[in-house]
């Protein structure tokens, strides 16, 4: 039996606000985001090794870290050197918040709740950045969870296009109980080719709206960004995230030699083993523009199955770089870096292409994994290798829009107006607005499989019962 939490003593034991961000995060000013499958424990002790103040844990699902004991084991793993941290959650639910934050609130320092991720997985899961127009739910969420952690909670959110409205959301979230705030200054839409620049101004003018702590986020790629970040705004720290996976050591205020950081990289990944999928992610986004030069190293990089193969991989990778670094040394005008600030052997930020320049032609690291064989049909030719071994395994699968116009726009229900149709119902309608009106009318729809006339014979239903149970479909015929 679970013993009951007696709020007042919790709300009595924690701080709150700029004492809590003065003693528990030890005036962080130097913050490394969270990071979907890219902030687990051997990179956030990289990121500390090079001054970073403060960590997160990747965003973590509330509901599934409930339900689910091996998710939590292997996705919130730390040790005593990883201090102060945050962990992050996604959700909708305030009872999922909750239960979520009580078995993970003694293993950190604070818990945040994720109001700025734009992807479309949030979209279609309504979290992150989806939920920024529902302060009603949101206000309940963070007083709750306010009241019964014994921790603080925090929130890293996206900006309005109205500073107004902006400032407005972050009081609304302080009123609420939350005890720090990261502003991202870019809104939902701005993300992948249209990313854009982030408004240091929304974040300056929240900053000056409320009394709790405000680190600042977008516009980061050295570390003189971030001094004069937090000059033009006020804030009490900033937080990175690409620019952190470029340069793990930009805290430092240093460009360093990618196998160095690579090296690094992996001697604390045996240290504090990891998803071999996190560990390639890892080096892709380190080495983004040597691999631009030996794309097929990159490709070898992706073929290997074992932190052993990664390892030798990259030992006869840096070899390489290496002896271009003393060829530069003896011949510089033999090198072209392109738009590049430092080599391409240097760790340094990745600039986005301006959309406005994106053309059809595919980049030449793309046209190197295009495969042409006479002995392939048309449809196949000019896919990569990886495509190409999903098309001959699973031949009647979509393999997107390359060769494949897509599936047309969907005819709307009859009713609803925001449902796609039933493409066999005889009534126009989506599924549940069918299943509302056959309930109601006592009819069928054979195009939607729901049948409640009960004049439809007991053998037919009784043969539909056992098709349903063989198929694992809920049948929703009423019994005679």
């Amino acid at each position: 039996m679970e013993r009951p939490i007696n709020v007042d003593s919790v709300q009595s034991s924690k701080l709150e606000g700029f004492n809590f961000w003065k003693e528990t995060l030890r005036e962080a000013r130097h913050v490394v985001a969270p990071m979907v499958d890219q902030s687990e424990l051997a990179w956030r002790m990289l990121s500390r090794n090079h001054n970073a103040h403060l960590c997160y844990t990747p965003m973590l699902h509330s509901s599934v870290f409930v339900r689910d004991a091996s998710y939590r084991q292997e996705n919130l793993q730390t040790c005593e050197q990883d201090r102060p941290l945050i962990v992050q959650f996604c959700g909708n639910k305030l009872d999922t918040f909750l239960r979520a934050g009580l078995l993970a609130q003694h293993m950190c320092d604070a818990i945040d709740i994720n109001l700025g991720c734009p992807q479309s997985i949030a979209k279609r899961g309504h979290y992150g950045a989806f939920l920024q127009d529902e302060w009603k739910l949101l206000k309940e969420i963070v007083s709750e969870c306010h009241k019964t952690w014994s921790v603080p909670i925090t929130a890293k959110i996206r900006i309005f296009p109205s500073v107004e409205k902006t400032v407005e959301y972050a009081k609304m979230l302080e009123e609420a109980g939350a005890q720090l705030l990261t502003v991202h200054g870019r809104t939902r839409d701005q993300k992948g080719p249209l990313t854009g620049l982030a408004s240091w101004l929304h974040i300056k003018k929240v900053r000056e709206a409320v009394k709790i702590p405000v680190f600042a986020n977008g516009n980061i790629q050295y570390l003189s960004d971030v001094t004069q970040c937090m000059e033009e705004t006020g804030v009490q720290g900033v937080m990175i995230a690409e620019g952190s996976l470029h340069n793990p050591a930009l805290f430092d205020g240093v460009n360093p030699p990618v196998w160095e950081m690579v090296e690094e990289y992996l001697q604390l990944v045996s240290q504090y083993p990891c998803s071999l999928t996190y560990i390639r992610g890892h080096i892709f986004k380190m080495c983004i523009h040597s691999f631009d030069v030996y794309n097929d190293w990159r490709i070898r990089l992706g073929e290997c199955k074992s932190l052993d193969a990664v390892k030798q991989v990259m030992s006869e990778f840096i070899e390489i770089l290496k002896n271009d670094e003393r060829k530069y040394q003896e011949t510089p005008e033999a090198f072209n870096f392109n738009k590049l600030k430092f080599p391409y052997w240097i760790c340094q930020p990745y600039v986005r292409p301006d959309p406005s320049t994106k053309t059809d032609k595919p980049s030449e690291a793309k046209r190197q994994r295009m495969v042409y064989d006479e002995s392939l049909p048309e449809h196949l030719q000019g896919l990569s290798k990886k495509k190409l071994r999903k098309a001959l395994q699973k031949p009647n699968k979509s393999l997107g829009n390359i060769h494949n116009p897509g599936r047309g726009k969907f005819e709307m229900c009859a009713d609803c107006k925001t449902n796609a149709r039933g493409q066999k119902c005889e009534k126009l309608l989506c599924k549940v607005c069918c299943r509302k009106m056959a309930r109601q009318n006592s009819i069928n729809c054979s195009g939607h499989n729901l049948y409640y006339k009960n004049s439809l014979p007991r053998q037919e239903r009784e043969a539909l019962l056992n098709k349903q149970a063989t198929l694992g479909q809920q049948c929703d015929v009423i019994p005679p």
